[in-house]
């Protein structure tokens, strides 16, 4: 889940920077530079580990969510085995009496043939929000 960033593009007329280095055409990090979220199959088996202990106090009640998955594009992978999917989604999750949090973006994954089956090789996630109101991010994307 990379992170965003709002600074003004070249073509911006809504100021005037006398260095030119501060304008950006592009609003997302690269592949190794910070990120809101990056985890590995490793981190992701940990979390759900640490959820059926009792003691993942985020989560504890759990929170009730909802993902809505649209506009779902299928495109040819890197070999024969594999399809990339571009996706546009709303998450909206509520915890307890007062807390509720939205999060909506675009996801590319790279889902590969194993087995008979389809499964998840690489996810990238795109948040529309740059900064996120919620306490914690204990969901799953």
């Amino acid at each position: 889940m990379a992170a965003r960033d709002n600074r003004y593009p070249r073509r911006s007329k809504a100021i005037a920077i006398l260095d030119p280095d501060r304008y950006v055409e592009d609003d997302m990090t690269h592949d190794g530079e910070l990120a809101i979220l990056d985890e590995d199959k490793h981190s992701l088996i940990g979390r759900v580990a640490r959820l059926d202990t009792g003691m993942a106090w985020a989560e504890d009640p759990p929170s009730r969510t909802r993902h809505l998955i649209t506009n779902i594009e299928v495109a040819a992978g890197a070999t024969a085995s594999e399809v990339q999917v571009y996706s546009n989604f709303l998450v909206y999750r509520s915890r307890g009496e007062t807390e509720q949090d939205f999060y909506v973006g675009a996801r590319c994954d790279v889902l590969r043939r194993a087995e008979d089956e389809w499964k998840i090789a690489e996810r990238k996630v795109t948040l529309d929000q740059n900064v996120l109101l919620a306490k914690n991010v204990s969901i799953f994307f």
